[in-house]
């Protein structure tokens, strides 16, 4: 099953308009597009939010490291 041949898409658009009117087919292309729009932008946003938790995690890290670096080491001289 391939793809469909001209006249195949030409019987499938008559259908639609029949269906739908010639009028409200701009009123679901237009809404179809907006959905799609939204869609993609709120997968930007949760992209955006994943990265500022990464930074945000990594940048935590280092100062976890210099708060262990900077403990007192136990003197040798106690252990005599």
């Amino acid at each position: 099953m391939g793809m469909p041949s001209m006249p195949e898409l030409l019987i499938i658009l008559a259908i639609v308009v029949l269906l739908f009117g010639a009028k409200k087919i701009p009123d679901l292309a237009k809404g179809i597009g907006r959905g799609i729009k939204d869609f993609k932008q709120a997968v930007k946003e949760d992209d955006e939010k994943e990265e500022k938790k990464e930074i945000a995690s990594k940048e935590e890290t280092p100062a976890e490291t210099k708060i262990e670096e900077k403990k007192p080491e136990e003197k040798k001289s106690d252990i005599v």
